[in-house]
Order: structure tokens, then C-alpha cells, then sequence
């Protein structure tokens, strides 16, 4: 594997950063990750842009969008895959011991693994802790996924996929790293990015292609949802069939499968929408 590491390609025994570095030692660093089909990456241009906002967010400098695509094609070009996982890392980079950053400059590591496509459907926890919808870094994808490790280890726990976040005042947010959509009625729903979920590249594209409303929703709508489905970069668009004891039979139901069938042809129409 050949991996980009600060301007230039090294093997992955070779491809090293500091321990001093920030993302490493405070978690100061955000991160996009991109299906790659063939080579090519998909909604690259909305990735980047996700990626520049959450920079901002959290005062690092904006990324060079030019640098970070030419990172990304000579990985690929280096590591053919048929079905990629393209993982971008930018941190705060090279700083003292501490929250204070340095003044060495970010780092940007570019990766990609083999990956293949998801079951159709899958089975969901749901978990005690919460989103904050008010927080400093509430929207923003960063390198501070210790919370997601947990839930998403007690979800493995329990022979599912994923584990779904209530946010502080009890609605439904998200999942470790998906967006959940609910049909209610026959009407396609998601919660809003207020409720403290990070706003999904898959997520916005499946709000507009299949037409969902961003909806205020309680936590236990999942007990009475007649689908549920959810949307992640390297997801599209998956079922679940069971959240928590809840079975739902027929999974995929009209509305998710009517959701599958548009998201999978107008990406293949279009691999940077």
C-alpha cells in the first residue's frame, strides 16, 4: 500500500508523522472519507467542501483543494481498487504537548483500502449517551471518534452494523457514521442538521433525489417507523430490518427501495454531483 504523507507518496512501513502531532495527541484534526469506483472517487467536490467547512470550524487552515485531488489521484493511481475506501486526514499538525497548536503546519495523509459493497439491509442499536447539538464541534467531522468506538463496539456486541444517537433534548440524531432516515404515513423523513448530525454527503444527495423532509423527530419514532434506512458514503443507501428487539418484516420496504433504485442510478450518471 502506498499512502500520501505530507507531498508525496511512501509505503506503509515508511509512511510516518510525528507522535507530536495534533490529531495525535488531542484529537485536533478532521477527516473525509470517499467511495472510490474503478479508481475514480465519488461527490469528490462535496467531500472537499465538508472538508474546508470543517477546517473552519475548527480554525485550522483551509485545505488546498488542488493539493488534496492531486493526493487523492496519485493514491488511487497507485493503489487500484475496484470499490475504495478513500480516507483524507488533515490535522492541526507538529505541536507541543498540550491544546496550544504549533506553528510547523497542518498534515494531510491520504489512504485508500479495498472495501466492498454493503448488504442491503442491516440490523441497528439504538445507545444511552447523546449528541450534543450545541457543542464546539457539533457538525463537524472530526478525528475524535472515541465516542463512536464505544457505541459502535457495543452495537458488534449485539450482531449489528450500527448504533443510533439520540441529541440532549431526545430526538433522533444519527449514527456513529451514518445519517437515518424513517418512512412515516409513506413520507420520506430525516432529521435536521439542528439536531446536531453531521451533515452527510450521501445524506444530502438522498434528500434531494428521493425527495425527504428534514423533520424534528423523537427519539422513539424509531418503535414506530414503518422503514428505516441509512445513508453513509460507503453505505448509499442500506435497510435495516431489525433496531434493537424491533423487527421490521420486509425489509426493504416501497419507499427504501424506490430511495435505493434513484441513488444508484443517478450516482452512476454522475460520480461528482
Amino acid at each position: 500500500m502506498m499512502i500520501w504523507v505530507n507531498g508525496g507518496l511512501r509505503a506503509a512501513d515508511a509512511a510516518q508523522v510525528s507522535v507530536l502531532d495534533h490529531g495525535l495527541t488531542v484529537g485536533d484534526g478532521i477527516f473525509e472519507t470517499v467511495k472510490t469506483v474503478r479508481g475514480r472517487p465519488f461527490a469528490l467536490t462535496r467531500h472537499l467542501d465538508r472538508l474546508t467547512r470543517s477546517a473552519r470550524g475548527l480554525g485550522l487552515p483551509d485545505p488546498d483543494h488542488d493539493a488534496v485531488r492531486a493526493a487523492c489521484a496519485a493514491v488511487l493511481d497507485a493503489n487500484p481498487v475496484d470499490m475504495g475506501r478513500l480516507r483524507i486526514t488533515y490535522t492541526g499538525g507538529l505541536s507541543p504537548l498540550g491544546s496550544d497548536r504549533g506553528d510547523a503546519g497542518p498534515t494531510l495523509v491520504v489512504a485508500v483500502g479495498e472495501t466492498h459493497r454493503r448488504p442491503d439491509t442491516t440490523a441497528v442499536i439504538t445507545v444511552p449517551w447523546t449528541r450534543n447539538e450545541r457543542g464546539a464541534v457539533t457538525g463537524l467531522k472530526t478525528t475524535s471518534y472515541a465516542e463512536n468506538v464505544v457505541a459502535l463496539a457495543r452495537a458488534r456486541e449485539q450482531d449489528a452494523s450500527e448504533a443510533l444517537f439520540a441529541n440532549t433534548v431526545g430526538d433522533l440524531c444519527e449514527g456513529t457514521g451514518s445519517n437515518v432516515f424513517v418512512v412515516l404515513d409513506g413520507q420520506l423523513h430525516t432529521p435536521p442538521v439542528s439536531s446536531g448530525c453531521l451533515a452527510g454527503i450521501t445524506r444530502a444527495l438522498t434528500v434531494e433525489w428521493a425527495g425527504a423532509q428534514e423533520t424534528r423527530l423523537p427519539f422513539d419514532v424509531l418503535d414506530r417507523a414503518d422503514e428505516i434506512f441509512l445513508t453513509s458514503s460507503l453505505r448509499d443507501v442500506q435497510a435495516v430490518h431489525r433496531v434493537d428487539g424491533r423487527t421490521l418484516p420486509g425489509a426493504p420496504g416501497p419507499v427504501t427501495v424506490k430511495a435505493m433504485r434513484v441513488f444508484e442510478e443517478r450516482a452512476a450518471g454522475d460520480l461528482d454531483p
